[in-house]
């Protein structure tokens, strides 16, 4: 047998491999979404009139803490502070971590909001960089601002904030987010539901092309940059399929940074976020698991579909490169760091699914999908792949992302329904199809890099996102 053949029986045979591969993750994704369904139609999301004034009026609603850190945020902290002021909830603070900003950010507060410089002190220790002041404001409104010195990223200005916290629990929210009104009392019934609950988060929505007025969402809108609208389709993806079913199988390995609620005294248990990593949110959950589990303590961590908490994505291709290469290399660094649970049976359902299905799917399976292209570009005109063959793996991909986004955009459609505009779901169906020419080989490109980045540890740091105001029309 000559090397050439043999050269030729290896690529092929490796093109169908990752054809396989593409088509098992699409799969899996498919019967998660599925699950997330029945999940979905069989479980009461809305809270109830009696059920509202009840939780407004309980002693026992836990009281929150909402740490929202700011870092050159003047464009959106001014109406993303006055939204978390109002939530409805019967005992709630606004704790603003001004993480070094170099722009109007701490000005516009200690403006808008009568600032002055507080005695109130830390609480806890976990570690972070110096606090220069701690602010509170002179009018009736329970905010709290610290500004501290830059740096050790987002997990340290978290941390920053725990610190001065004094409520039950902490809800992480982004400065440039908005809250639903009622968003802190659904992440809080599962805590009064359930002694082992350790954390909750809730469904993140894109804000981009809503009409926002006070702080509000007035209507809501898909954006009119494509980019933005190919967003909107994977966060459905994400949240209505993959967490809804992982959250039943009490195996969820992340609550998103943008929205997520920690019992206080388990973050300080845990040493508070973790600075060594750019993916903080999925460690925390990660290692929450692995200390319960280790304990033999009870733990559940959930996710409650309903409260909605709407954030701005990038429309600008390199703040979009920047954040999914992070959000990589914070998969890559939060499965490394917990390796020793990978099919674990003493983690339960963690180690023998979640973590394997990260590590196998979301973690290399961006680098597979685009070793594949790469190997069916190169072998078409050295005639090692023959196009039957480049025409299944291109088809079998496509086919599968336009069944999961058309899936979750008709889940979307019969279970939640926030785009009531018939346009607005066309326009959704529309981005489905587009979205397989180019946005999806992009993102792969972009996904990889972040593999490879964070496994040499070649790029640190967060990178650049572009911010600017809601929409008020």
């Amino acid at each position: 047998m000559s090397w050439e053949y043999g050269l030729w029986r290896a690529l092929k045979t490796t093109q169908y491999v990752f054809t396989i591969y593409v088509g098992s993750i699409s799969l899996v994704y498919l019967a998660l979404m599925v699950l997330g369904f029945f999940v979905l139609r069989n479980t009461r999301n809305h809270l109830t009139d009696a059920e509202r004034i009840a939780l407004l009026k309980s002693p026992l609603t836990p009281s929150v803490s909402v740490v929202a850190p700011a870092f050159n945020e003047a464009a959106t902290i001014v109406q993303s502070v006055r939204a978390m002021l109002s939530l409805h909830h019967p005992d709630h603070e606004v704790v603003v971590v001004n993480d070094g900003s170099r722009d109007d950010t701490l000005k516009l507060l200690i403006d808008e909001f009568r600032l002055y410089r507080s005695a109130r002190q830390p609480r806890a220790s976990t570690r972070c960089h110096p606090i220069r002041a701690i602010y509170e404001s002179r009018d009736p409104v329970p905010l709290v601002v610290v500004d501290k010195e830059n740096g050790g990223g987002k997990a340290d200005a978290l941390n920053a904030g725990i610190n001065v916290a004094l409520k039950d629990l902490v809800a992480v929210v982004d400065s440039d987010s908005l809250l639903e009104p009622e968003a802190l009392l659904y992440v809080t019934r599962p805590f009064m539901e359930d002694p082992g609950c350790a954390a909750t988060g809730g469904i993140i929505r894109v804000v981009n092309g809503c009409r926002v007025h006070g702080g509000r969402v007035a209507e809501v809108g898909l954006p009119s940059s494509l980019v933005a609208r190919f967003q909107v389709l994977e966060y459905l993806r994400a949240f209505l399929g993959g967490r809804v079913a992982f959250s039943h199988l009490n195996s969820l390995l992340l609550i998103s940074g943008a929205f997520g609620l920690f019992r206080r005294r388990m973050l300080v248990e845990c040493g508070g976020f973790d600075r060594r990593t750019v993916g903080e949110d999925m460690e925390m959950v990660v290692r929450i698991h692995r200390r319960m589990r280790e304990e033999r303590r009870p733990c559940r961590i959930v996710f409650v579909p309903d409260p909605v908490c709407w954030t701005q994505v990038p429309e600008h291709l390199g703040s979009l490169s920047n954040q999914r290469n992070r959000w990589q290399r914070g998969t890559g660094e939060t499965i490394v760091r917990h390796k020793k649970m990978l099919f674990n049976p003493r983690y339960g359902v963690v180690g023998m699914f979640a973590l394997p299905y990260f590590a196998a799917f979301e973690m290399f399976g961006p680098g597979a999908e685009l070793l594949g292209y790469i190997l069916t570009i190169v072998g078409l005109p050295l005639g090692f792949v023959d196009l039957e063959r480049a025409l299944l793996f291109f088809c079998v991909s496509m086919l599968f992302g336009l069944i999961l986004s058309t899936g979750a955009i008709l889940l979307e459609e019969f279970t939640l329904r926030k785009y009531p505009s018939v346009r607005d779901v066309l326009g959704l169906f529309t981005a489905a199809v587009l979205e397989n020419f180019g946005y999806r080989q992009l993102m792969a490109v972009w996904r990889a890099k972040g593999l490879v980045d964070g496994l040499l540890n070649t790029r640190t740091g967060w990178g650049t996102m572009r911010r600017k105001g809601f929409e008020s029309r």
